[in-house]
């Protein structure tokens, strides 16, 4: 046992399965001895429920990993680079492709017997942008571990839709003397010019992030007490199937009871007529000699 192949286990669980799961690999650890991996499997934590359902798409469709990552980082290297043409090419590509992998966890979410909401699929997404945007972000979503969402805090606003419709693609031309400085110059203007764009895109998505992840919270708040309502609902269900099952075999006895109470008391009834007609021979003068 070691702790890559715990954690690996462990990930791949629903969420409400992971902490019982956890505590057992724990405890196997201890009983071998083991006490500093005990402590690390203690340690993992349970994921969110968007973090698993991003884990599950992780897992269930492996071949959708690598070329996600090389989407990302097509569109990192695009940024650093300001093309423009190439940025909207492929920022449709990524509002396409996040959009499918979303629906897509979603759906394998519902198959696993774990439905999840629109809230949950957003933050599956967002994690997907962060993918994109971030190579340490990708290599962690990749690995299929996730606690919790990501989140993007780089993000590619030159890649937003609005921002490039306002940054013509640039035509060719051609070089001029004396032209190098100005062109240098009026590249680094622009440069500063869209970081500035960038910052503010950035300030509106993290305020509309954070309206979205109330939402998302609110919504898995929700899941866990409906969970938690119908976990109760069975087991109500069941003390309900016990008491019927005793209330029948109750009604069982108590017939058993009757019927043995109505045959004693015509035992009784018929002891006695006997006992009368014994007694009345008893009195009956005896006869003269």
């Amino acid at each position: 046992m070691d702790l890559d192949a715990v954690a690996d286990e462990l990930y791949g669980l629903r969420p409400e399965e992971f902490v019982a799961a956890r505590d057992r690999r724990a405890l196997d650890a201890r009983k071998a001895g083991d006490q500093p991996l005990a402590k690390e499997i203690g340690a993992l934590r349970r994921p969110s429920l968007a973090a698993w359902v991003s884990n599950l798409l992780v897992r269930r469709q492996p071949d959708e990993v690598q070329p996600l990552l090389g989407l990302g980082e097509e569109l990192r290297r695009a940024h650093l680079e300001l093309d423009g043409a190439r940025l909207r090419r492929l920022a449709r590509q990524q509002n396409e492709v996040i959009g499918a992998l979303g629906r897509q966890a979603r759906r394998l979410a519902a198959e696993a017997g774990h439905p999840v909401g629109e809230g949950v699929q957003r933050e599956v997404e967002e994690t997907l942008h962060a993918v994109l945007a971030d190579p340490e972000a990708a290599r962690e979503w990749a690995a299929g571990r996730l606690v919790k969402p990501l989140r993007s805090t780089a993000g590619f606003p030159a890649a937003d839709e609005t921002l490039l419709a306002r940054r013509p693609a640039p035509e060719p031309e051609k070089p001029a003397r004396g032209r190098g400085r100005t062109q240098d110059k009026a590249r680094r203007e622009e440069h500063r010019r869209l970081q500035a764009e960038a910052r503010e895109a950035e300030r509106e998505l993290r305020a509309r992030q954070k309206e979205a992840d109330a939402a998302g919270r609110a919504v898995e708040e929700a899941g866990t007490r409906v969970a938690g309502a119908e976990e109760r609902v069975r087991e109500l269900r069941e003390h309900l199937r016990q008491a019927e099952e005793e209330q029948r075999r109750a009604r069982a006895a108590e017939q058993d009871a009757r019927e043995r109470a109505r045959q004693a008391d015509r035992a009784v009834r018929e002891a006695r007529r006997r006992a009368d007609t014994a007694a009345a021979r008893v009195d009956r003068p005896a006869p003269a000699g």
